[in-house]
């Protein structure tokens, strides 16, 4: 018996030790984040400047909303003024308003509104959800399920309504939501863009079987498979634990966590291609950073195992901060914007990608999360 208890309490101290390594400085994380914002807000000082690349676009479209949501989480765990008035100023230069106005269907366009609500909850004023109201009720009103071809439309669009009905305390955002996920996870192609064999997304229906990899895999695309994981980890973060929903979603987000830990790469990033490492197979930045977000929101609330996903999490995001993340706060290894591992390819530690800011918001959301881990 004395054998067994010390060799319980040998486990028990190993395990302790193996996870106190694992542990962050927090202090650092947040100066890495700020490093990364820093460089933007300098570079970008007009928030309402056009993006300007290949053509013009406004600055509330979906990539600089992905960048707002990750501002918002660093305000979040660090109040600063500056952060709160650089996303205030956005939001008024558009009129708390969407690209394509108050009828588009395109979650890509309403994704600004997850800002937006934020910023209400900060400081309620009608104005500031007039045009979300309006969007909203209309999508809710009428009968379409399938606006959601793509997987990052869930990311996009699902956690609009999940804030919208916590706000209202509306239970129809709630099914909406549901009803929407649920298409585009079973209905979408030939047999929904979810594959719970893999545990995994194909990006829109042009990939799902029988497209194949080079190396005879199906095509998971990182960054499309991390706005599904980061989508279901800001609707878990949001409804009530009471929603009826919620044992779908996580169930599908262990189903998920699951599948990526056995693809992550040697040095804490994980490939453009997840099951064909040869294939476009070089380390990605902005797709590690939607799966460190992900495990460390699965960790801090319970869902996920800490021992078996908290080395995962400090591999990446030591990965990050050392081989991706400047001096200057630039972020390399960036995958330009695109639908499958071959766009913006190839990609380098210096390499500028097309916009800098949706990459900027998905490292934001890790570091928060991670920012906000007890040990």
């Amino acid at each position: 018996m004395k054998k067994i208890l010390l060799f319980s309490a040998l486990l028990l101290l190993s395990t302790s030790v193996a996870l106190a390594q694992q542990t962050f400085d927090r202090a650092l994380v947040l100066k890495q984040m700020q490093s990364a914002n820093d460089y933007f807000m300098d570079k970008w000082p007009d928030s309402g400047k056009t993006i300007i690349t290949n053509k013009e676009r406004p600055s509330n479209i979906w990539t600089r909303s992905v960048y707002y949501e990750g501002l918002m989480a660093l305000h979040e765990i660090f109040p600063k003024e500056t952060y709160y008035n650089y996303a205030y100023s956005w939001a008024e230069f558009h009129k708390w308003g969407f690209n394509s106005g108050n009828t588009t269907r395109n979650a890509d366009n309403y994704c600004a509104a997850q800002t937006y609500i934020d910023l209400y909850n900060l400081e309620p004023d009608t104005k500031k959800l007039k045009n979300t109201k309006e969007c909203m009720n209309m999508l809710l009103n009428t009968p379409q399920l399938n606006d959601w071809s793509w997987i990052d439309a869930i990311q996009m669009g699902m956690p609009v309504f999940a804030k919208m009905g916590v706000l209202e305390k509306d239970n129809r955002y709630f099914e909406k939501m549901y009803a929407m996920y649920m298409y585009s996870r079973n209905n979408h192609g030939d047999h929904g863009l979810f594959n719970p064999k893999d545990g995994l997304w194909w990006r829109d229906a042009d990939f799902d079987a029988p497209y194949k990899e080079p190396n005879g895999e199906d095509c998971y695309w990182s960054r499309g498979n991390g706005w599904v994981f980061a989508a279901l980890t800001k609707v878990l973060a949001i409804t009530p634990e009471n929603e009826v929903h919620r044992k779908q979603y996580i169930s599908d987000f262990k189903a998920m966590a699951k599948a990526l830990a056995l693809v992550q790469r040697e040095d804490g990033f994980w490939n453009v291609s997840l099951h064909d490492k040869n294939n476009f197979g070089e380390k990605e930045t902005s797709g590690t950073a939607l799966f460190v977000y992900g495990m460390a929101y699965g960790i801090n609330s319970g869902i996920l195992e800490k021992d078996v996903y908290l080395p995962i999490v400090k591999k990446a995001w030591d990965a990050m901060t050392e081989k991706s993340l400047h001096e200057n706060g630039f972020l390399g290894f960036m995958q330009s914007t695109g639908k499958e591992p071959k766009d913006g390819q190839p990609l380098t530690y210096d390499k500028i990608p097309d916009f800098e800011d949706y990459g900027l918001g998905c490292f934001l959301l890790a570091g928060s999360e991670i920012y906000k881990m007890k040990f």
